[in-house]
Formats: C-alpha cells, structure tokens, sequence
C-alpha cells in the first residue's frame, strides 16, 4: 500500500488506528482500516444501486460511494451491510426526521435503527433476546455505521456540532430487528404500508431504552398500568416537544395482549389515555414555560405527545418479562425505506 490508506501518504494498516485517533475521526472504538480492498468489496454490493442522497447536515456534504463506504468498512460492515445502512441514511435524510435539529442538540438523541422483512435473517440481525446489547455483529456495525456516516460526513463531532450535554450509549451503535416470529401482530412495516416479506429500515432519533419491569401483571389491563406509568414521567421531551415514541414489547407480555383480544392499534390508543402526567408532578416553572411553548395539559394533566399515532408498537426480545419505552428527541418523526436492491 505505498499510496496508503484512503489517500493518506505514509500511513499504514498498522499506523492507520493513530492517524485516525489523531484526525478526530471515529467513535472512540478501534476502526477498521479501510483498505483500497475492502473499501472496493465494499462498493462492489452497491453496484447497480442508485446511492441517491444529498448534502449532510451540518457540513453540507454529500457522500460520495467512496466516503460511505469507507464509513461503512471502518464501522465493521461486511459489503452485504451495506443497503440496510444505505436505506438508514436515506431515512435520516427526510426532512421530517430533522437531522439538523437531532445532531446539534444537547438532548442524547441517537438514530435508532430498526429492521423488518428477510434481510434481518439474511444478515443474521438480531431481534430476540438482547436485540439492543452486544454480541451480534450486524446490529453492532450497521448501526455503527450510520453514525460514522453522520459525523465523518455531516459534521456531527461531539463537542462541536454534537452538544448533547451527557449523550448517551446509543450514539456508539442502535439497530435491532424487529421480532416478526414471535409477534402476534402484523409486522411493523406492514402496519407502516410496506408489503409483506418486504425488506424495511426504520428510523427516529430517539433516546436509549426505558425498561419496562412487569413480572407479575396476569392481564392486558396490568401490563397497561405499568406501562402507562414509565411513560407518563415529566423529563421526556415528548410531553413538551412532543413527537414520536416507541412501545418494543418484549413476546411474553405481546402474547398477553393478544390472547386478551388486543391490537397493536388497541394498545397504542389505550395508552394514549393511560398516560398522563398530573399537573401537581410538574413544577410551576416548567408550567409557565410549556405555557409559553403553547403546551397545555388536558385536564389535570398533561398527555403524552399529541395523540395516539405518535406511539409506534413493535415486538422485539426474548424469554422474559419486559418491554421497553423509548421516547424521542421530539422534533423529528420515524421515517421508513425499503432496503434497496440492485436493478
């Protein structure tokens, strides 16, 4: 490699990690060295895909095919990786995901990445138990990877443009697959307009997970009431900011649900008025400014984002009694793409 790496005279794949470390690039995580090799067996999955995106914010720059797959090689991704973090990116670049917004605020938004259709068992993504912690390398690079991307490309660099006053684990990597074998629902993307067996990426910029703990609730109406009360706390941004949120029911506690007549749609309008905020838990400082942002509660009490299509139900998990909450950075929206193929 005389002409080394990526254009860089002198620097070796065994100087690569300093360089980098020296440039400000990465995450913190040791990244792969993108090799002339990998970089070309990496864009050689792109072939006869139209790459189709357009300037990154804050930087204004467009990804060349070289830049993301670079981003892509030093994330850990294989070349058939490579659509899923295509069709990411393409959803974070909707304007109503908001990326400007998402990557400069001190909120510890991440973009969370969720996957439906064949590609989750072509990859080997993970939807079951542990879905969202380690120890599967698709989950961990593909998420990865859009984050490199919006912060090599877009600028997004902690300290700098990123202010998130303490962050959050999700901004190394946040990509799961939905549990579509063990859900008793319709698949998310079906539910979002996408065919079935369809291939989908999903994103929003959202916080990490909020567990949801409930072992001894028997019915739909138990699980709701514990469920309703780890929504309804008033540090969310979605009480005031308002936006989407994500209800990721663990299998055992969907089962529940359906074998007591429930819908995904149920559920999500039910909780819309399980939970709510009581006055008497706000201050009156935070009061008068929701007052001043035109937020007014309902009542006796403050809803949880504007209405009951803001929550998205989905199943993912394992064995075990547990759900997670995931509210969002607000102003932004969950925007779905199918995976792209070659033509």
């Amino acid at each position: 490699m005389s002409a080394g790496l990526l254009d860089l005279p002198g620097v070796t794949e065994e100087s690569w990690q300093e360089e980098a470390y020296r440039r400000g690039w990465g995450d913190g995580l040791p990244l792969v060295a993108p090799t002339p090799a990998r970089v070309a067996a990496a864009l050689a999955a792109l072939d006869g895909i139209d790459l189709e995106l357009g300037p990154l914010p804050p930087s204004g720059l467009v990804p060349t095919r070289e830049s993301f797959a670079a981003n892509a090689v030093m994330a850990g991704c294989r070349p058939a990786d490579l659509p899923v973090v295509l069709a990411a990116v393409r959803a974070l670049q909707a304007p109503e995901y908001n990326l400007h917004g998402v990557l400069a605020t001190t909120h510890p938004c991440a973009p969370m990445v969720v996957v439906n259709g064949p590609v989750r068992g072509e990859l080997g993504i993970n939807s079951g138990s542990n879905c969202l912690g380690q120890g599967v390398r698709a989950n961990a690079v593909i998420g990865r990877a859009v984050q490199l991307v919006t912060t090599h490309v877009g600028g997004a660099r902690p300290g700098v443009m990123d202010r998130a006053t303490q962050g959050s684990p999700a901004k190394y990597s946040f990509c799961f697959g939905e549990n579509e074998e063990e859900s008793p629902f319709p698949p998310f993307s079906v539910r979002r307009g996408f065919a079935p067996g369809e291939s989908v990426v999903t994103v929003a910029a959202t916080e990490g997970p909020h567990n949801v703990n409930d072992h001894g609730g028997t019915t739909a109406e138990d699980l709701l009431l514990t469920i309703a009360g780890t929504m309804a706390q008033p540090g969310s941004n979605n009480v005031y900011v308002k936006g989407p949120h994500f209800l990721v029911l663990g299998p055992e506690h969907a089962a529940t649900f359906a074998r007591d007549g429930w819908t995904a749609d149920a559920v999500r309008d039910a909780l819309w008025e399980w939970a709510r905020i009581p006055v008497s838990k706000v201050s009156e400082a935070n009061q008068r400014q929701f007052e001043d942002w035109g937020v007014l509660p309902e009542g006796d009490a403050y809803p949880v984002s504007t209405g009951p299509e803001m929550l998205h139900v989905l199943v993912a998990g394992g064995a075990g009694k547990h759900s997670v909450w995931i509210p969002s950075f607000g102003a932004t929206a969950a925007v779905s793409r199918p995976v792209p193929s070659r033509v």
